[in-house]
């Protein structure tokens, strides 16, 4: 099946991830995201503004549609065409640990600092601001 053979108000009732497979599929290689979505906004009749609004829409579309697969530098290719290859190895490797590493002594993070730490003195507190100052525990009830 092919765009041009499709009639508009059959293209318009079809969502973009069913367009770009046909648009794949007519090309049979990769294509960029781009000229995918410009190929069916021409189809469309679709101008540059409403090019230019719905085109991370697309992109959204069509990264998240299992059908397609993204590749490097901005290409989109069925996925079927493309076969996932894992590799484990199982060679364990020697680990190396520098000494001058084991002696240094960890830096604290910042995030890990304990924010509430309070590191003023008592004695740089005026005596007078703690004075009517009283901890209540929620279980106990204050009798005014």
């Amino acid at each position: 099946m092919k765009l041009k053979d499709i009639s508009k108000e059959d293209l318009e009732m079809m969502g973009y991830a069913e367009l770009a497979e046909i648009v794949l599929n007519e090309s049979k290689k990769k294509m960029k995201i781009a000229d995918i979505f410009k190929k069916i906004c021409k189809a469309l009749g679709l101008t540059d503004a409403e090019y230019e609004d719905r085109i991370s829409e697309f992109f959204e579309i069509v990264s998240t549609n299992k059908l397609f697969t993204i590749l490097p530098q901005g290409y989109c290719d069925l996925k079927t065409r493309h076969n996932t290859k894992v590799i484990i190895d199982d060679d364990e490797e020697e680990i190396v640990v520098d000494e001058e590493i084991e002696d240094e002594e960890p830096e604290e993070d910042e995030e890990n600092e304990d924010i509430f730490y309070d590191d003023t003195e008592d004695d740089d507190l005026p005596d007078d601001d703690l004075q009517d100052f009283v901890v209540v525990d929620e279980d106990e009830e204050v009798n005014s």
